[in-house]
């Protein structure tokens, strides 16, 4: 059976990155399409999307229904993020708090 070729990992630099989100959050691209545009796969490009993408402006007092409910669903995404690190902390400090004794 023929062995199949060692894929060969890819690195992209930051800049690279910033400039593949910038299609998605400035030129209107969908992640697919600007995946595609830059040959990465629309993971990748949504996780370099979660780390470079600016945060969003806050609502102002006249927003309207639909900017609340996205803005509250982005909060609310943010602080299970939140919930989910400080539950992780809290577990390592327990760990290390035990393996010095």
């Amino acid at each position: 059976m023929p062995k199949k070729p060692k894929r060969i990992r890819r690195t992209f630099t930051d800049e690279f990155k910033q400039n593949a989100v910038r299609l998605v959050v400035e030129e209107g691209y969908s992640f697919k399409a600007a995946a595609d545009a830059v040959s990465v796969s629309s993971r990748s490009l949504r996780e370099w999307h979660d780390k470079f993408a600016p945060e969003p402006d806050p609502c102002g007092e006249d927003a309207s229904q639909e900017d609340l409910a996205a803005e509250n669903k982005r909060l609310g995404k943010q602080l299970r993020l939140a919930e989910m690190e400080r539950e992780i902390l809290k577990k390592a400090t327990a760990y290390f708090a035990k393996e010095s004794k």
